[in-house]
């Protein structure tokens, strides 16, 4: 029985807030957090197969040209090599997420440094590796190519500009007004984890053990990569060491795994070393973007212009949409809002967390605490004055609307009260003292999603879907989920993820999959409710389920013995629907940083950092806190560190590494406040939960940066603000 629920309304009946076992919301412990601590949670690397050989990547030297020639003779002869793989189907470049078919596929066209191009497959690792490093490739370079973003005609997409109004007349009148340029560098997801694949086929039927987000549209890619069917495929991903959108689609080392297996009738494993991971996976693309402000003496806003610049490789649909969530940031009647996007031959650009906000809301925030100095208005207020009654230009109301309500705690929370206006006011030695702050938003979404529910004849409950859990506890929240609605301790329940097997999921990406499968897994357990209500003689909305017990009326029945030797079980399926079209669904938050800048050195250290956040209901407080702790230390690493840098000579990425490419440590961050704001948000999805992964990262460099106007009266537009740009306009 499937219980199916396409989301064209809100859901009032909050039927989650009549639950009593008390599970839902708390800050309940990952259930693979002590097979993960303990090393037995077994990654897509680490599966034993009799028979395993291992793959090296083999990669272009050259930005663009023509394979003309693979000469393997030599190498098919070292020791321990078994084969060359080459051809047609190898990947360019991994699918863009949610793709559901096969990326630009073939070795001989090159239009980046780094590409895949060949795989050499060995007995072992370092055999397959000798080998890759001695494969000799004929190319025909080709001299023409783009690096410089700034230096190409960009594309100008029609649907990715809107204007309303008259923004020119706006700023014209404006009593105050902002018009600059902000920069931010490409960035890398950087996962803990590797990308890495072992292949295993048994007949036609392909297995893969890999490092995947979201394998419903994984399986799909996969088969139409290697031409085959997709009930021929089974994904197997049930840990993921991290993905921030690196492994949303399918990418090169699978295929390449698939091919040399299938060639070789023997399981194949081909794991990326880390500088590939950078080279060959999807970067976020750097912007540049011009940011205009118009509004009246008291503050508010009576214009908005934001256009941006990203770049991508050729033939790629997705780039970076960095303007996503202006329409209905602030108030402003006069906009123009638009992406361009230079097409260039590097790295491919991508989904990294929170595509579009990340960098988007980040830019837009430091324009905002401009325009704050500009009028003399505090920047909280600055922000509470313009948050909109309605979406601006469209008349769509918000489903939801917090971020006053997250300022006015976050201020409280952080002490704003305190904070000196004047730039370079207060000192501490040689150390220059300041606070900034910014707004968070991100778009909120709801994918379809299915799971199957088995409360078994023993008091057990048994979940099986195939999302997966990049560590941001999918175990624990879907284990809450049913373990709320069937009233049943939390360690009876069994969550299983991550086989293509299953129930096919949204998958983990865009924040939505908590959610998403968390409806999924709902419903099924309503369709067991209203079993257990018929077999007790109660309708469901009279039934109480707690500790595996059936109440109803006067009477406690045990679950087994309701269950009487059955196994109920039920399915549930979610789909968007028009809910999403009536109404703005998103979620906001605001930062609070402190700051010390050294007036000798311009090093910068963030003293502390508070987040306040709405995210409709919290399914776990723990892992929800994780979550925005996560993204916020992120925001500390933009705003300071992070640049990926390509060579401007030929493009390829300079500091491919975690030792060049400097990721915020344990030593860059400080005492970091999370506060939880109490939401419900019934259009969202029945649990009234929305997304939180990436609220987190969606405006949290601003507020560092901003931080470090307030501390030396330095604006840094240009990201990040390292010790140089500081100290140049700290005089």
């Amino acid at each position: 029985m499937t219980r199916h629920l396409t989301m064209d309304e809100a859901d009032t009946r909050r039927r989650l807030d009549d639950m009593v076992q008390g599970t839902l919301g708390t800050p309940f412990d990952r259930p693979d957090g002590p097979l993960k601590v303990t090393g037995t949670a077994p990654y897509a690397a680490e599966w034993q197969s009799a028979d395993l050989c291992h793959g090296v990547l083999v990669r272009a030297p050259v930005t663009k040209g023509r394979l003309k020639a693979i000469s393997d003779e030599a190498v098919k002869a070292l020791p321990g090599v078994l084969a060359v793989v080459s051809g047609e189907k190898m990947l360019r470049n991994p699918a863009q997420g949610m793709a559901n078919e096969a990326p630009v596929q073939g070795s001989e066209d090159i239009v980046y440094f780094g590409q895949p191009v060949a795989l050499v497959v060995a007995e072992t690792f370092e055999q397959a590796r000798h080998g890759a490093q001695a494969l000799k490739l004929e190319i025909e370079r080709d001299e023409d190519f783009a690096i410089d973003p700034n230096a190409v005609e960009p594309e100008v997409p029609e649907d990715k500009q809107s204007s309303t109004g008259d923004l020119d007349t706006a700023m014209r009148d404006a009593a105050h007004s902002i018009d600059a340029v902000y920069t931010t560098p490409a960035h890398s997801s950087a996962s803990m984890e590797p990308h890495a694949s072992i292949a295993e086929w048994d007949g036609d039927s392909l297995t893969l053990h890999g490092s995947y987000q979201m394998l419903k549209f994984n399986r799909n890619e996969l088969a139409d990569s290697l031409g085959i069917d997709p009930k021929n495929v089974r994904i197997l991903s049930p840990y993921v060491g991290g993905g921030f959108g690196s492994k949303l689609g399918i990418a090169p080392e699978a295929i390449a795994a698939a091919l040399a297996a299938k060639e070789l009738g023997r399981p194949v494993s081909v794991s990326m070393t880390r500088q590939q991971v950078f080279e060959t996976t999807m970067r976020r693309s750097e912007t540049r973007q011009r940011i205009r402000l118009a509004a009246g003496a008291d503050g508010k806003l009576t214009g908005i212009g934001h256009e941006a610049l990203v770049s991508s490789l050729f033939d790629e649909g997705f780039t970076e949409p960095v303007t996503q969530a202006t329409p209905f940031l602030y108030r402003g009647e006069n906009r123009v809002i638009g992406n361009s996007v230079a097409r260039l031959n590097r790295t491919c650009a991508g989904s990294v967390r929170a595509p579009g906000e990340a960098v988007g809301v980040t830019a837009f925030e430091n324009a905002m605490d401009e325009l704050a100095e500009k009028v003399g208005i505090d920047p909280v207020e600055l922000r509470r004055i313009n948050i909109p009654d309605e979406v601006p230009s469209q008349n769509i109301r918000f489903s939801s609307h917090k971020l006053a309500e997250a300022l006015d705690e976050g201020a409280k929370a952080f002490g704003w009260d305190k904070r000196n206006a004047k730039p370079g006011a207060v000192r501490d030695g040689e150390w220059q003292i300041g606070m900034g702050m910014s707004s968070a938003f991100r778009v909120n979404l709801l994918i379809e999603s299915e799971a199957r529910v088995t409360l078994k004849a023993d008091g057990t409950a048994e979940v099986e879907t195939d999302m997966t859990d990049i560590g941001t506890g999918t175990y624990a929240v879907l284990t809450q989920i049913a373990a709320e609605m069937l009233g049943l301790p939390p360690e009876n329940v069994t969550v299983r993820l991550g086989d293509t097997e299953y129930p096919p999921a949204s998958g983990s990406g865009g924040s939505f999959g908590a959610a998403s499968s968390g409806t999924s897994v709902f419903l099924a357990c309503e369709e067991i409710r209203e079993r257990i209500a018929d077999a007790v003689g109660c309708t469901e909305t009279d039934l109480t389920l707690k500790d595996g017990m059936a109440i109803a009326g006067n009477r406690s029945t045990p679950l087994t013995k309701v269950l009487d030797g059955q196994n109920f079980e039920a399915k549930g399926h979610v789909k968007p629907g028009e809910a999403q079209k009536k109404v703005r669904q998103a979620t906001y938050g605001a930062y609070f940083a402190e700051v010390a800048v050294n007036s000798v050195t311009g090093e910068t250290r963030v003293r502390r950092m508070t987040g306040a956040f709405a995210a409709g209901r919290i399914l776990n407080a723990k892992t929800a806190r994780s979550q925005c702790i996560g993204g916020m230390v992120w925001g500390i690493g933009m705003a300071l560190t992070e640049d990926l840098v390509h060579d401007p000579r030929y493009g390829q990425i300079v500091n491919h590494d975690l030792a060049e490419y400097h990721v915020a440590v344990n030593a860059d961050v400080p005492q970091i406040d999370v506060i939880l704001l109490d939401e419900r948000d019934d259009w969202a999805n029945p649990l009234q939960a929305k997304g939180l992964g990436e609220l987190g990262i969606c405006g949290a460099a601003a507020a560092v940066t901003n931080a470090i106007y307030n501390a030396t009266g330095v604006r840094v537009r240009d990201y990040p603000a390292t010790l140089d740009k500081v100290l140049a306009g700290n005089t």
